[in-house]
């Protein structure tokens, strides 16, 4: 194929793209980029095995990590996943797996985080803290960091499901591509999850969210004059709350609790008063887990199993597989239950 310098004017020339599932479809690519700068307007269109990519599947299969495409315009001019992902995203990927231990990076085909065991989910996650502003230059906060709610989204993208993030603040970015809503208070963080709740099949409260926020926020900076200050809080909304008593027919809701005494007790209060599916619980007192640390050691409480499951030090990637793993195990019992309510 000539190679053109550039994008031409448009010819008002449509074109048709028919793409099948054989080998060289690679090669489409390079049809589709000529006739976009020659100014045609061209219109993609794939066959069934050429949008399944058989070889894809067995790779997954066999335990390849895969890193799903981005979304945003393509060169068929339609916008949404099928990017390639940024090389900086590969990269931090490919060094991540690096580090992980042998066990990990060597599980069976047969085990259930090398399969697409979370195809037909749609998971919502919170991640991150949330600033209640005091006046324009303070605000109260937490030490969160995101890097376990982005940890979550990341392992739930390489099983198939679909993921979107509500994120405060973070002092990390995500390193997948995944449909990403930023917020800054508790109230907004409220707003974006109950407008995105209603079509999740999961929900993940992974985000530290203030429970508290000043009654009033002064309009200007607070000046050092007086040798104390009285400032009133009130509660903000429970979030976590809020989704489980909306929750769809089989939707699952996970909570965490980040506690620094009595942490199983004050867990299991929390995932029976908010009627919770499973809870994490940290116990952020203790050093090098928790709160913007890259390793963390939990403890799993599931709704109806009074043993808890007890996660080792480890990467937050791994404690996020696991945290899932117990996630799959719920739906598989839901759907039994259901199934036998039906009969």
């Amino acid at each position: 194929m000539t190679k053109l310098s550039g994008p031409q004017h448009s010819t008002g020339k449509k074109i048709a793209l028919a793409v099948t599932g054989g080998i060289a479809a690679y090669k489409a690519i390079e049809v589709l980029r000529g006739f976009q700068r020659a100014g045609c307007e061209v219109r993609v269109a794939m066959t069934r095995h050429a949008c399944e990519q058989r070889n894809i599947e067995k790779l997954r299969h066999d335990g390849v990590r895969i890193i799903q495409p981005d979304e945003g315009e393509m060169a068929c001019r339609a916008i949404g996943p099928g990017r390639l992902s940024e090389p900086e995203l590969i990269v931090n990927l490919a060094l991540e797996i690096l580090k992980q231990d042998k066990t990990t990076l060597h599980r069976s085909a047969n085990e259930d985080s090398a399969l697409d065991d979370l195809r037909d989910e749609q998971i919502l996650i919170t991640a991150g803290a949330t600033r209640e502003p005091i006046d324009p230059v303070r605000f109260i906060s937490n030490r969160s960091s995101g890097r376990m709610g982005f940890a979550l989204a990341e392992a739930a993208l390489s099983r198939g499901a679909q993921v979107t993030v509500i994120a405060g603040v973070t002092t990390v970015t995500p390193r997948a591509p995944l449909n990403l809503v930023r917020v800054n208070s508790a109230a907004e963080m409220h707003e974006a999850v109950a407008r995105a709740a209603h079509s999740a099949t999961i929900f993940i409260g992974a985000a530290a969210v203030s429970d508290y926020r000043p009654e009033a926020m002064s309009a200007t900076k607070i000046k050092k004059s007086r040798a104390n200050l009285e400032l009133k809080l009130e509660r903000t909304e429970d979030i976590l709350a809020e989704v489980s008593r909306g929750r769809r027919n089989g939707q699952l809701i996970i909570g965490f609790a980040a506690e620094t005494d009595n942490a199983i007790e004050n867990a299991r209060e929390k995932l029976r008063t908010k009627d919770l599916d499973a809870i994490v619980v940290n116990d952020v007192s203790q050093a090098g887990i928790g709160f913007d640390s890259e390793n963390n050691a939990a403890v799993i409480l599931v709704r109806d199993n009074p043993k808890p499951i007890e996660l080792p030090l480890m990467s937050k990637l791994n404690a996020a597989h696991r945290i899932l793993d117990e996630v799959v195990k719920l739906r598989r019992s839901r759907s039994a239950k259901t199934a036998l309510q039906r009969n």
